[in-house]
């Protein structure tokens, strides 16, 4: 056993990581990721293709790297109770995790730094926004395996673990990756057996195959990384989610090992999770800065949440939304005024639209049809 990582390892434990695992650095699998992008799966994530070799490569993240050190939050927060909001994916309802986590892999460098006499230099950490591909290093270093939902599942926490990685220029004694019993058995789906419930559960079937999402038909994608229109076809799909999806992870079995975690490096935010669609459809750019500030569902923006609004309300199809809607038929954006009347016609059984004549309201109608 090496003592020097245990005895890292023991540190970042303290620093609140739930998990801590070791993998030697070498090429890491890139044939998936080329397939993936060739397909077009990325959609508009256009900085998937710009990154490439330095994902496969984290040589080229930073020289001389020889080792990466990835780890693992626990963000489970126990079963969800009724809901009569609108669904937000389970990780917005904290501060925003690449801000929280990231201060504790500034502490981890320190620790870094004083156990092994490293400089600030020797190392680079990344927690969900680098060209590093922390799913396949931490199936690599045993944190977990990558299930057909595409995720990292811990055979401990399921499915609700934030990844990061550090890359550093030291050697360490890698961990083993999870064995299945089958021989032979390997890859995506390790310990997924002839389980499916993650890719029959996909409300847009976004699932090309096992392991392989078309993000461009993923709930996530279109709530979060499409900045313009939702395609018509998926928005029945999207339901009264309003940011991002968790339904691919909540029905695996694996959660049954789930347990609430230490969170000594989250905050939760339950003010956002108690706010009904009447206020997410009112609400002002200076509301949207307030309520969401220093969450990661500011990236969405304002006009973003806006729009996922109007699809949430046409599908909930409550009569009691359209005096929102109708005001924001005539909003500034483009974006919202199409999601808004879609939403109107849904609620209306298709009826000619309850908004005032006028010239505006011709162009909003017409701009709907042309963007659909």
């Amino acid at each position: 056993m090496d003592p020097r990582r245990e005895g890292v390892r023991s540190a970042l434990f303290e620093l609140g990581f739930d998990e801590v695992r070791f993998a030697s650095l070498g090429e890491a699998p890139s044939g998936g990721l080329r397939a993936w992008l060739a397909n077009g799966y990325q959609g508009e994530m256009a900085w998937m293709e710009r990154t490439e070799s330095k994902r496969t490569d984290p040589r080229q993240v930073l020289s001389g790297a020889r080792s990466a050190i990835l780890l693992g939050v626990n963000y489970w927060s126990g079963p969800r109770g009724e809901e009569k909001g609108p669904r937000w994916a389970r990780y917005s309802l904290y501060e925003d995790y690449h801000e929280t986590v990231k201060a504790g892999l500034a502490r981890a460098g320190g620790e870094l730094e004083r156990l092994l006499g490293l400089g600030s230099g020797d190392y680079r950490y990344y927690v969900d926004t680098g060209p590093v591909l922390e799913r396949e290093w931490s199936a690599r270093a045993g944190l977990g395996f990558i299930g057909k939902n595409a995720m990292l599942i811990s055979r401990r926490h399921g499915n609700w673990l934030f990844l990061a990685a550090i890359l550093v220029r030291a050697d360490f004694e890698p961990d083993p990756p999870v064995k299945a019993k089958a021989a032979g058995r390997g890859g995506i789906g390790l310990l997924c057996g002839k389980c499916t419930r993650c890719m029959d559960a996909c409300p847009t079937q976004a699932f090309a195959g096992p392991g392989i999402v078309d993000s461009r038909r993923c709930v996530s994608y279109q709530t979060i990384e499409n900045k313009g229109i939702i395609p018509r076809e998926l928005r029945a799909g999207i339901g009264d989610r309003i940011y991002g999806c968790d339904t691919c992870l909540e029905v695996c079995p694996w959660n049954r090992f789930a347990r609430e975690g230490r969170r000594m490096l989250l905050a939760a935010r339950s003010r956002v999770a108690e706010a009904p669609l009447e206020e997410i459809l009112s609400l002002t750019q200076e509301g949207f800065a307030v309520l969401f500030k220093g969450t990661a569902i500011k990236r969405v923006k304002w006009v973003g949440l806006l729009r996922n609004a109007c699809v949430v309300a046409g599908n909930r199809r409550d009569g009691r939304h359209l005096p929102a809607l109708r005001l924001l038929a005539a909003h500034a954006s483009p974006v919202v005024r199409a999601h808004a009347v879609w939403a109107i016609r849904r609620l209306e059984g298709g009826a000619a639209l309850a908004v005032p004549e006028g010239e505006r309201d011709r162009q909003v109608i017409e701009e709907y049809t042309a963007a659909l």
